[in-house]
């Protein structure tokens, strides 16, 4: 019998009460965007509420407004140069905890806040566990000025690398979804990404380029929860 959503919401609120033991008094905590970062958010909202001092920078708007409505201490992050820990979720991690994420529209953001953190520690469920990067659509944040000359760049790009697959412009309820930085999200459907690494080299060198979902070196450790409890996934 197919795993009910309910049952995959569970799993995320306990891999994210694992992950918020790791804070310590006195830490400036990185509170990523989505779903299941938001349990996070709840998570730490009951700690502080318990005594616990923090204070947090946001990764988008959406999580900024959650984390004040629990109680959280929100600071600009311009007035901070480094973050002791990073919460956030993947919409895919591999064994090397490279990780696709954006599926929420907030990439760019994500990874500032999660690339000038000592520590980031990525909260998923099972489904999102995968040996090859790829089934789930690739982010990529670009430009909206010179979007088609973008495009065919990274066509040209996947290419390259034997990827294929329809790249189209994320939409909303009224149009084009625009990221916080109002930015265009290219969904590029490659299906398995062999090469990671090189296909995140070759999308940083394309102007018009902003983002891209890939996210490479960054996360410290993944904590995996399933039925059968939360468990640690680290680079293998």
């Amino acid at each position: 019998m197919p795993m009910r959503t309910d049952d995959h919401d569970a799993e995320k609120a306990a891999a994210a009460e694992a992950a918020v033991g790791e804070i310590r008094d006195g830490m400036l905590i990185g509170l990523g965007s989505g779903s299941t970062a938001a349990h996070a958010v709840r998570a730490i909202g009951r700690l502080v509420a318990d005594g616990l001092r923090i204070d947090c920078v946001a990764t988008s708007r959406a999580t900024e407004a959650l984390a004040r409505s629990v109680g959280l201490a929100v600071r600009p992050f311009d007035d901070v140069s480094r973050v002791d820990l990073t919460i956030d979720g993947a919409d895919e991690v591999d064994g090397q905890l490279r990780l696709i994420k954006g599926g929420g529209g907030a990439l760019l953001r994500e990874k500032i806040v999660a690339a000038a953190s000592k520590r980031m520690i990525v909260i998923a469920d099972e489904t999102k566990v995968v040996d090859v990067l790829g089934a789930f659509k690739l982010p990529i944040e670009v430009n909206p000025f010179g979007q088609v000359a973008t495009r065919i760049a990274i066509e040209k790009v996947a290419s390259r690398l034997g990827l294929s697959g329809d790249i189209t412009v994320r939409q909303s309820h009224d149009g084009a979804f625009l990221t916080d930085g109002g930015h265009l999200i290219l969904d590029a459907s490659f299906g398995r990404i062999p090469d990671a690494d090189a296909l995140a080299g070759e999308l940083n060198a394309i102007p018009g380029v902003v983002e891209h979902g890939l996210f490479i070196g960054i996360a410290s450790l993944a904590i995996i929860a399933g039925p059968q409890g939360a468990r640690t996934l680290t680079a293998s």
